[in-house]
């Protein structure tokens, strides 16, 4: 698998990294949900050159997790709001910054701790069983062939024919 044909993979995995699995474009979106809407706060925020943050700010826009709205005429500026799309990546950020808490807090403890506004209590992200509630453990867990992999597989067979 060449990473330019990465987004073509039967794989969900792939299909996201394609879009969202560089570094730079992980920090715009944390960035992104800590309310960062225009190009000068990214790019301060973040130290990214004009040039590589312009091309992931389009990016996430082509990919619509981004929508690019005016909010100055002259010269035309631009904010980067959320969309549904974009929102709905919050749980892997949630969940890679409580791995990042675990793991990589030097014995510091996390550097950022997250407040629930309906229960007022610091929270962390816990992945669960959409069915029973439970929390998941990935030896509980066998995965299984989706319809989309027959998909795949039956486009791939009417190309070789």
């Amino acid at each position: 698998m060449k990473w330019d044909n990465i987004q073509e993979f039967p794989c969900s995995v792939a299909r996201a990294l394609s879009i969202v699995g560089d570094r730079w474009t992980l920090l715009i979106l944390r960035d992104s949900f800590m309310g960062t809407k225009r190009f000068d706060k990214f790019q301060k925020q973040i130290g990214l050159s004009r040039h590589r943050l312009t091309d992931r700010l389009n990016k996430l826009v082509e990919h619509e997790i981004l929508r690019k709205t005016p909010y100055q005429e002259k010269p035309v500026r631009y904010e980067y709001k959320l969309t549904r799309k974009g929102v709905e990546l919050y749980p892997v950020l949630m969940t890679l910054a409580k791995w990042g808490d675990k793991w990589m807090d030097g014995g510091d403890g996390p550097p950022m701790e997250y407040l629930h506004t309906q229960c007022k209590h610091k929270m962390s992200v816990d992945i669960c069983c959409s069915e029973c509630g439970e929390t998941i453990n990935p030896k509980e867990v066998i995965p299984q062939f989706g319809p989309g992999l027959k998909a795949y597989s039956e486009r791939v067979k009417a190309l070789k024919s």
